[in-house]
């Protein structure tokens, strides 16, 4: 038992660390010269790197962000498999350890505990435990991007479609975690987006285009 809480502080601690690593604050710093916290939003995700710098810069910060998570989730793997303490232990150890990884990314320890909002790194854990899971919400997220050109809409009803996809992808299958994981997770978006959601009621909130986002009066904090 003491092996097994060791492992578990151990991965949750690299997931941690390793999500802290302020991604976009050094791709807008060594490639575009600019701080990005005092752009835009001053979020140091990839939609805020979008939005101030375009989808370039942007791309290269989601995809580093959702290796964060990945490789949380996938050291954790390695360090507790379900073939030794059963397959709902060790989703529960992977999705602690992807937790781990989005405290970080929201507050770095690099960077004066600022971030971004870790959904790209939930993303990565996701991923990693869910592949299936992963991209069935992936084709649902860039088609309701496409569909309403609005970041942060998209990011909500794509977490309303997450359990939905565990369902069909699992169905049959004694995965409870996995299901009770995709429905925290809806307030839990839910909460990380409710300034955008007070902007959304208010249409306030602003919509992309094919280069940046296009102009609005509010700021983007997804």
């Amino acid at each position: 038992m003491t092996s097994v809480v060791l492992r578990v502080a151990a991965a949750v601690a690299f997931a941690y660390f390793l999500g802290g690593i302020p991604f976009g604050v050094l791709v807008a710093r060594h490639l575009h010269g600019v701080d990005i916290t005092k752009l835009g939003s001053g979020n140091t995700g990839a939609t805020n790197i979008f939005r101030s710098l375009g989808w370039r810069p942007a791309l290269v910060v989601a995809v580093l962000d959702v290796a964060k998570g990945a490789v949380a989730a996938a050291v954790a793997l390695l360090l507790l498999p379900a073939s030794s303490v059963g397959v709902n232990l060790s989703d529960l150890f992977v999705i602690v350890a992807g937790a781990g990884a989005m405290a970080g990314h929201m507050f770095s320890p690099y960077f004066r505990f600022r971030g971004g909002k870790g959904v790209a790194t939930a993303a990565g854990a996701i991923l990693v435990l869910m592949p299936w899971v992963f991209l069935a919400l992936l084709v649902v997220f860039v088609g309701l991007v496409l569909l309403v050109r609005i970041v942060s809409l998209a990011s909500i009803l794509t977490a309303f479609a997450f359990p939905l996809a565990i369902l069909g992808v699992y169905q049959g299958q004694d995965r409870p975690v996995l299901f009770g994981f995709a429905i925290i997770a809806i307030p839990s978006i839910l909460w990380s987006h409710r300034a955008n959601i007070v902007r959304l009621l208010h249409g306030e909130e602003p919509r992309i285009t094919m280069g940046r986002a296009a102009a609005g009066r509010g700021k983007d904090r997804t």
